[in-house]
């Protein structure tokens, strides 16, 4: 199988300390990332991997537990016995209670047997941030290391600062990779790509040819077994603060001078900070908050969002969220940016949409004038690909339009192999580049334009507009597009 290549070829040693190292995300995304890279040769033979985590668990039983977790989330092409053998020798263990400062003593002992940059991946609850921070500087594992904080990085902006200050006391920003997978995925840099490395789309990426702009991010699942988070979070909190709003600044941004991580980072900064606000009756013209009622997903029955374990009766928690969103600067003044995002829906899909203006007097036809005739559409997951629709002559008699596309399915075009978006995301923070991480004013601006949503939501009586599940949201969602003569892409004839 032909190795995925990298701007750097090789790596340098490091010690990868993963707490939470027996959680979900450790087995399902983690350290299958980690084993994909290990693979390909990508990791420096040095290279380390330590769990941490509260069971009671020595090194050996920690292997065993491997096999079992994670193992199952491999892909099939990828596994092998002697990969699988060679990538456990990297791993050890250390029990300990993240909450007792005084057992990571045990840990910095470990780590004194080890080669390489220390990286302290937190795939715990935020709750645990601050906590296990403190501890590594009380052992002085602060020096020369790098820390992974995982989202959501706190509940609103009032505790996003409090952690970010807290951290920000014992690591210097540098130091801080706070992770949002969605930058990712290969399909966002080839947003870039595309972008800032072709002169074809450049001229039109702007307010003069540009329709509106729509992002959806939607999941066929639903709480999955999470009610307890969930219930205490939401979309607006867990997709649109950080994914949604991280994706319109891409798309938004001015080009960069170059792709050094602050000049990435200052141009999204600039879009987030230059988001119309919401407040009051503009909240409730320009955003929809929806809650998935029972319905059939693939033929397959599924609860209501309230019937959901963990679940707190009657409750207010959005499952859909839907957002007209207006970015007030010289290049896209009055473009209307569509976001949605939701569970339980009609598919599994993230893409962007942006729909150019169709021509202005058309000699060929009313076809012509529709909108939607000419769109830039990329899909992120699944099976992600740049699609452009335009409208050519149908063959026959007479000047009949039809639409048609180009297409780059990126699995047919490129032979090497791809990678996923945390393999990508762990090999840059062993790198050190921080371009594809969030920096803390942009984390902040991110929240403070949400902070008056959520403060709505919690102070006026209400509740969550219903959708049935297998569906494509509440019938609002729809309703917003069509008092700004759009619509959404898989409802136009």
């Amino acid at each position: 199988m032909p190795k995925t290549s990298i701007d750097d070829t090789k790596l340098p040693a490091f010690t990868f300390v993963l707490f939470g190292g027996t959680g979900d995300l450790a087995m399902r995304k983690i350290l299958p990332a980690l084993y994909a890279a290990h693979r390909e040769g990508m990791l420096a033979a040095e290279g380390r991997i330590v769990g941490v985590a509260q069971l009671r668990l020595d090194g050996h039983a920690y292997l065993r537990w491997c096999d079992e977790h994670v193992r199952p989330h491999l892909p099939e092409p990828l596994l092998d016995d002697a990969t699988w053998r060679s990538f456990r020798e990297r791993l050890a263990y250390v029990w300990l209670d993240a909450s007792q400062p005084e057992a990571f003593v045990a840990l910095r002992e470990t780590l004194g047997t080890m080669h390489g940059r220390p990286i302290f991946y937190l795939a715990t609850g935020p709750s645990l941030f601050v906590p296990i921070c403190r501890a590594l500087a009380s052992v002085a594992l602060v020096e020369n290391s790098r820390v992974v904080l995982e989202k959501p990085l706190g509940h609103d902006l009032e505790s996003s600062n409090a952690i970010n200050d807290a951290v920000g006391e014992i690591f210097a920003e540098d130091q801080i990779y706070r992770i949002d997978h969605y930058l990712g995925k290969e399909a966002v840099q080839n947003l870039l790509a595309l972008r800032f490395g072709n002169s074809l789309f450049e001229p039109l990426w702007r307010r003069e040819w540009v329709e509106n702009i729509q992002i959806t991010v939607a999941e066929e699942l639903g709480v999955e077994g999470r009610g307890n988070f969930y219930d205490q979070t939401g979309a607006l909190r867990d997709m649109v603060q950080n994914h949604l709003l991280q994706l319109l600044s891409i798309i938004a941004m001015e080009p960069p001078q170059s792709m050094d991580a602050d000049a990435v980072r200052d141009e999204k900064l600039r879009v987030l900070r230059a988001l119309k606000p919401l407040a009051d009756d503009g909240i409730r013209q320009n955003v929809v908050r929806g809650q998935y009622h029972s319905g059939a997903i693939r033929d397959t029955f599924v609860s209501a969002y309230q019937a959901e374990p963990g679940v707190s009766a009657g409750s207010t928690t959005e499952t859909f969220v839907a957002l007209k969103v207006e970015v007030e600067n010289w290049r896209w003044a009055g473009v209307p940016f569509f976001l949605r995002t939701g569970k339980r829906l009609a598919g599994r899909l993230a893409e962007i949409v942006i729909n150019f203006k169709p021509v202005p007097h058309s000699a060929l036809g009313a076809k012509a004038l529709r909108p939607g005739s000419n769109r830039l559409t990329i899909r992120l997951q699944p099976n992600e690909s740049i699609r452009l629709s335009a409208l050519a002559k149908q063959p026959g008699i007479g000047m009949t339009l039809q639409g048609v596309h180009l297409d780059l399915a990126f699995d047919q075009f490129f032979t090497q192999g791809r990678m996923e978006a945390y393999q990508r995301l762990l090999l840059d923070v062993i790198a050190g580049r921080l371009a594809l991480f969030v920096r803390r004013d942009e984390q902040e601006a991110a929240w403070r334009w949400v902070a008056p949503i959520i403060d709505d939501w919690t102070t006026r009586d209400g509740e969550p507009k219903p959708y049935t599940s297998g569906t494509w949201g509440p019938a609002a969602a729809s309703a917003l597009l069509a008092r700004n003569n759009a619509c959404w892409q898989e409802e136009e004839n």
